[in-house]
């Protein structure tokens, strides 16, 4: 029985007793293929680093073989600390492959990460610096409009914003596993005059992200077109003073399309590597893309609409991104979730999700949505800074 004058209760640890150290490493061996062979000890909070550590036994030598460090605080699984699962099996057959496994390093290893479906609020830029090095396999987000609308006037000066996202793609780096994609949903908007002496002008925001992804290290892979059907744009209300007047010099084309730039974090590796150097061939296989694939750069998509959020991007792109960018079991990140268009492809196909997002209304939104995409498995979802989700009681 836990008693409130225990150790973690004290620290307002996430992970409070034993029982709850077992389950998230019973998640991190799974994903590493071994839990027939290995079985836990006693795990055991070591407070001055606010750490669990969770010994990992051999089932049939009954050795300690190492051991899973999850933070306190987060319950996230400490991967650099956490005994790697090549040494385990090695360990496990009783051979000594230090000096394999040493090459192997040197070459790269791809590590599946132990992350689980995780919803978390705060500021994207603040909680990407909790999640473990290299644990995302993909992140997919469109973020929010520079002041395009009232809802968006967050940012004093463009630069401001600038310096916002880029501080999101530089972060967002290092939880990137090696050679990983990072895919925004982006276009220009346009700042409404002030008056009727001033004028309008549109902001190239894309081509401005495309600058601070090369700048922190980066490569662009390609540019792809999300074309709306005809008339979509005039919400903007551009090119309807030509429509009416058709003098020259006011021409304005209406905005039907929006970019998806897609980048890699930079490796030596090419993109093979990811392919070849996959633990599960079985995944691979699984995760190949069926014959009706986009085949050129312009993807022609419905938009979508929901009172409750004033710009969502259509499930359909994100499927599509998520369906060519990853495999099936990756993690997939989006730091602007929204009300998780994101998290609902994620789970529709085979991956799993981290959505992080600053708005107590949407976050309340995507704990709900959660209960439809996931049943009963929504109660396992991660949560950072808000309620865990009370899936018991639902009907099905």
């Amino acid at each position: 029985m836990l008693t409130k004058n225990t150790v973690a209760n004290k620290r307002k640890y996430n992970v409070l007793d034993v029982k709850s150290a077992k389950k998230v490493a019973s998640f991190w061996l799974e994903r590493a293929k071994l839990e027939n062979a290995i079985k836990f000890g006693l795990p055991e909070v070591d407070d001055r680093y606010h750490i669990w550590r969770v010994p990992l036994v051999g089932k049939a030598s009954h050795d300690r073989l190492g051991e899973v460090v999850i933070d306190a605080y987060t319950s996230l699984i400490i991967e650099d600390k956490s005994t790697n699962p090549e040494v385990l099996e090695s360990r496990l057959l009783g051979r000594n492959n230090h000096k394999k496994t040493k090459a192997k390093k040197q070459n790269g290893t791809y590590v599946l990460s132990s992350l689980r479906n995780t919803i978390a609020q705060g500021d994207s830029e603040e909680l990407l610096q909790e999640l473990p090095a290299g644990s995302v396999n993909l992140i997919f987000t469109s973020p929010p409009y520079y002041n395009a609308r009232p809802e968006y006037t967050d940012y004093v000066t463009y630069e401001e914003y600038l310096l916002k996202i880029r501080k999101i793609i530089q972060n967002a780096h290092r939880v990137l596993a090696e050679g990983c994609f990072f895919v925004m949903n982006i276009s220009p908007v346009l700042v409404r005059r002030a008056s009727r002496s001033e004028a309008s002008h549109r902001i190239a925001v894309p081509f401005d992200m495309h600058r601070l992804f090369i700048e922190e290290g980066y490569d662009f892979i390609d540019d792809i077109i999300w074309e709306k059907p005809e008339g979509a744009g005039w919400a903007t209300s551009r090119g309807r003073r030509f429509a009416a007047d058709r003098n020259p010099l006011q021409y304005k084309a209406v905005p039907v399309t929006e970019y998806v730039l897609v980048y890699r974090k930079h490796s030596d590796k090419l993109i093979d590597w990811n392919i070849r150097a996959h633990p599960d061939k079985k995944i691979v296989k699984d995760s190949k893309i069926g014959d009706d694939y986009e085949h050129t750069n312009i993807w022609r998509i419905t938009p979508s609409h929901d009172s409750r959020h004033p710009a969502i991007f259509p499930v359909e792109l994100a499927e599509k991104v998520i369906k060519y960018y990853s495999f099936k079991g990756d993690v997939v990140l989006d730091p602007f979730a929204g009300i998780g268009t994101v998290g609902k492809a994620t789970v529709k196909l085979g991956r799993r999700f981290v959505l992080l997002e600053q708005s107590p209304k949407y976050v309340s939104i995507i704990r709900e949505e959660a209960k439809t995409w996931l049943g009963k498995e929504a109660k396992l979802v991660h949560t950072i800074n808000c309620a865990p989700i009370d899936a018991d009681n639902m009907l099905f």
